[in-house]
């Protein structure tokens, strides 16, 4: 144990609180910077030079991506019309990722509202967050007609010669493809590499990518569920879904109905066998949500709680999710 003196604690914490005004200093100056970028690509300079785009004029001089500026710019242009958010970005308020995420589809009439929606959540949780409004508030047409206006795939070459990439899908084809991934590295088991280490989580799921391209996405079955309740629909990991999407599904799905309680508990299904039947772990999904030790929401395993080989039966309530390395990580402590 490390043994901290007052004066060693409070001169921590007078470190932290520079590095948190430091990181709003660099927010306010992010603002400054995606202002000018679209101020000058409103200019002729770049013209008269014959860059092909203002982006690519400044990634010549800044030493950045043509990406990179590319987005400043599409947000500079953006918040010319949003002045709350402009506004909260200005003064440091609005962290960049929350911008970038609220550019995308906010409009002076709800600007107001989406930013006070914003500032009630934390940036990993923005996009999730307007998605909910989205489906809440806007025509199925409407939606579906962005996301398949912003559906993209971009790749590039990273120094180690390795390719890099980000990808943008609709909900549905999105859940496709991480079911897929998923499904082929929980059903792969995971070998210790030469150098001695085992294999991270993402470095398995890139494992399963290349497996799931040489296969041609045949090599496993695997199920989609998609939960309709009255606040409506989403997958398990909450992304929302237009009800258009949902009705275009049904006629090729399986139905199944969960019950609820009077207090909106989903009711019990036992089993003695050793594995949770698919209700019982539609039931555990929907009770859970998430891992209960770390919150995530991929990767998931019923973890018998007491242990199945002191109960020998498998009970809903006997039953908890976890994420497949807080499963490891918990039975290695046992």
């Amino acid at each position: 144990m490390t043994v901290v003196t007052l004066e060693q604690f409070e001169t921590e914490r007078n470190r932290a609180t520079d590095l948190v005004m430091t990181a709003r200093r660099f927010t306010q100056t992010h603002y400054e910077l995606v202002v000018a970028c679209v101020e000058f690509a409103d200019g002729p300079i770049w013209v008269a030079d014959g860059a092909p785009s203002a982006a690519h004029w400044l990634a010549d001089r800044t030493d950045h991506c043509a990406n990179t500026l590319r987005e400043w710019i599409r947000i500079g242009r953006a918040l010319r019309a949003l002045r709350a958010t402009a506004e909260a970005f200005k003064t440091g308020d609005l962290s960049f990722s929350k911008v970038r995420a609220l550019t995308r589809f906010a409009t002076p009439n709800n600007d107001t509202e989406l930013l006070e929606l914003a500032a009630k959540v934390p940036a990993s949780d923005i996009g999730t967050a307007l998605a909910a409004w989205s489906i809440r508030n806007e025509d199925d047409d409407v939606i579906e007609a962005r996301q398949k206006r912003q559906r993209h795939v971009t790749t590039r070459t990273d120094p180690d010669g390795t390719i890099c990439g980000s990808f943008r899908l609709p909900p549905l084809a999105g859940a496709k493809l991480i079911t897929a991934l998923n499904t082929t590295m929980m059903r792969t088991p995971a070998n210790r590499g030469a150098d001695g280490f085992w294999p991270t989580v993402a470095q398995q799921r890139a494992d399963a990518l290349g497996d799931v391209i040489e296969a041609g996405g045949g090599r496993y079955l695997y199920e989609i569920v998609i939960h309709v309740t009255g606040d409506g629909c989403h997958l398990d990991d909450g992304t929302p879904l237009t009800q258009n999407t949902v009705a275009r599904l049904i006629p090729h799905a399986f139905i199944r109905a969960l019950i609820h309680d009077s207090k909106r508990r989903p009711i019990d299904a036992t089993n003695r066998r050793r594995h949770p039947t698919p209700r019982q772990k539609r039931l555990v999904n929907t009770r859970d949500t998430a891992c209960i030790d770390c919150g995530r929401r991929d990767l998931l395993n019923y973890d018998h709680v007491p242990a199945h080989e002191i109960t020998g039966h498998t009970l809903t309530t006997q039953l908890e999710l976890r994420c497949s390395p807080c499963h490891t990580r918990r039975h290695n402590l046992d």
